[in-house]
């Protein structure tokens, strides 16, 4: 059975409905398929309820009725058919220029290249060799690495005022190019994305992303799948860049349904005033699993540095909000960053999460390292092509 797919605005074409594909596309879009049909607006859902015709529009008439405000749609707005959806790998990576619907967010957005990430799981129990120790600020717990994909990518800027579950539009920062050891540049619109929130399309158009380095990324090529080839400035973009793009570990832990998730990255050394200053950036996903509403209200980090300090920070929120997490919008991210005079130091903590009725519980934010690369080569010098 044939079935339309619709976020925001955007018509996609589903060639067949199965059971798993059903149940991520209800993410932020609309899911069409005989009389049962699920809207997207302003990144809510409402739906009206029918008898379902299959298995997936079963799932779709099981889930429970969702509103969500829909005052800021532009008016008369028609939906344009942008593509067709593919059914996701559950093998093998995505190539360069796979266009996607990511699962959680639901922005357009395009494959630059992967990344081969270990996964530091503290939910997953067993103990191998190839675990490692994590002790700072919990109980100690050997954690196993696994290796997992992830995706260096290109965020649709026509979607990015639309992502409310984000406190700012994904970026990738680097260190400015002058002595001013705190200055800090971002490239807007590039993201870290794992590979099971990957929903892939395909499209016609030649330009289907709007982003100022898509056409100096890709190139359109019809005569392959994907139809979009990799430009040598972002082979060469991604080698000069590599120390400061390079995803290693993802730390992931659950407390109470609400799982945080962190990618911490080197950004690299300044000199400041007869000392080293060394930076990363770390970005932070929550996402409740469960039912009930919740809200973030505080969060207190704990920060060792190998030089022997430890410093505490407690604070409202993060980055002057104070997200709620429910089953219309389960997730939020951020990214922040911190500098020590070391090169190598450890965070952990945790978050104030309050419940509808008042009463709140401590979310653990797992353990993770903050490592310099291991060789001293100086940060990019300016963002160049």
């Amino acid at each position: 059975m044939a079935a339309r797919v619709v976020r925001r605005g955007l018509l996609l074409t589903v060639s067949k409905c199965n059971k798993n594909f059903a149940q991520r596309l209800l993410r932020g879009m609309e899911y069409n398929c005989g009389q049962v049909q699920t809207r997207a607006y302003n990144w809510g859902l409402s739906r009206t309820r029918a008898r379902p015709a299959c298995l997936a529009c079963a799932l779709c008439s099981s889930l429970q009725t969702r509103f969500m405000s829909s005052r800021n749609r532009p008016d008369g707005k028609v939906l344009e058919t942008v593509g067709v959806l593919e059914a996701p790998k559950q093998q093998g990576k995505y190539e360069t220029g796979q266009l996607f619907l990511h699962g959680v967010f639901g922005y357009r957005g395009i494959v630059l290249f992967p990344w081969q990430a270990r996964l530091y799981d503290r939910d997953v129990g067993p103990t191998t060799p190839d675990s490692k120790t994590e002790s700072l600020g919990h109980e100690s717990k050997e954690v196993k690495g696994k290796t997992h994909t992830y995706y260096q990518v290109l965020i649709d800027i026509r979607d990015c005022p639309h992502i409310s579950q984000r406190s700012q539009t994904e970026a990738v920062t680097f260190l400015a190019n002058h002595d001013d050891s705190r200055a800090l540049y971002a490239i807007p619109g590039l993201d870290y994305v794992s590979h099971e929130d990957i929903l892939p399309y395909s499209s016609t158009e030649q330009v289907p992303i709007q982003h100022e380095l898509f056409e100096r990324f890709l190139i359109f090529n019809p005569s392959k799948m994907p139809s979009f080839s990799p430009r040598d400035t972002l082979q060469a973009w991604q080698k000069k860049n590599h120390p400061w793009l390079e995803l290693s570990d993802v730390h992931r832990e659950t407390t109470e349904n609400i799982r945080v998730t962190v990618i911490p990255f080197y950004m690299g050394m300044r000199e400041a005033q007869n000392s080293y200053v060394y930076w990363w950036r770390y970005s932070i996903r929550l996402e409740n699993l469960g039912s009930d509403v919740v809200q973030l209200r505080e969060r207190h980090w704990r920060i060792f540095s190998l030089s022997g300090t430890l410093e505490t920070v407690r604070g409202r929120g993060v980055v002057g909000r104070e997200p709620v997490l429910s089953k219309e919008q389960p997730a939020f991210q951020y990214s922040s960053h911190v500098s020590l005079q070391a090169p190598s130091g450890h965070m952990w903590g945790t978050f104030r999460i309050e419940r509808t009725d008042g009463s709140h519980f401590d979310v653990r934010i797992p353990p993770f390292s903050l490592e310099s690369n291991k060789d001293d080569k100086s940060p990019p010098a300016g963002y160049t092509l």
